[in-house]
């Protein structure tokens, strides 16, 4: 099982570091709406599209404010971890923009959870706009100290 988590965690990071160049612009600094809500990357439009998106699409399973699943770090009988929460209170925050929406194309699967790969069913834009929302709910205090981590 170590072993496992070592070689994901591995591959984890190497995605994420192809990701970031993807996701920043080109001084590796993120890339910021002209309109953005103050001091974050997001304006307004994308919250709101997120948030609908969000409602429609990942509530279900992270719960309609984003808390995730009962006992979320606790695997079920079959070795499937429930939804995490994205809401600031868990580890979503710990991670890079580029691994969040990783994460939303690739789906859980991988990392022990039952999540769908989105790549084929939302645009770039839809899961810009997903993020922003979760984003959006974070306090200042941990959206602060996620930009911290990817300012380094």
């Amino acid at each position: 099982m170590l072993r496992k988590h070592n070689v994901i965690k591995m591959l984890l990071t190497a995605m994420v570091a192809l990701l970031l160049a993807a996701c920043s612009s080109q001084d590796g600094s993120l890339k910021i709406s002209p309109d953005a809500i103050s001091g974050r990357w997001y304006n307004q439009a994308q919250v709101d599209q997120g948030q609908q998106i969000f409602a429609d699409n990942c509530a279900a399973c992270h719960g309609p404010a984003g808390q995730g699943g009962e006992n979320w770090r606790v695997a079920n009988a079959e070795g499937v971890y429930p939804a995490p929460p994205l809401n600031g209170s868990a580890h979503a925050w710990h991670h890079p923009l580029a691994l969040l929406k990783q994460t939303i194309n690739d789906g859980g699967v991988a990392l022990g959870g039952s999540m769908p790969a989105w790549q084929d069913r939302l645009t770039d834009d839809q899961q810009m706009a997903t993020i922003a929302a979760l984003q959006y709910s974070w306090s200042d205090d941990i959206y602060n100290a996620w930009k911290q981590i990817n300012a380094r």
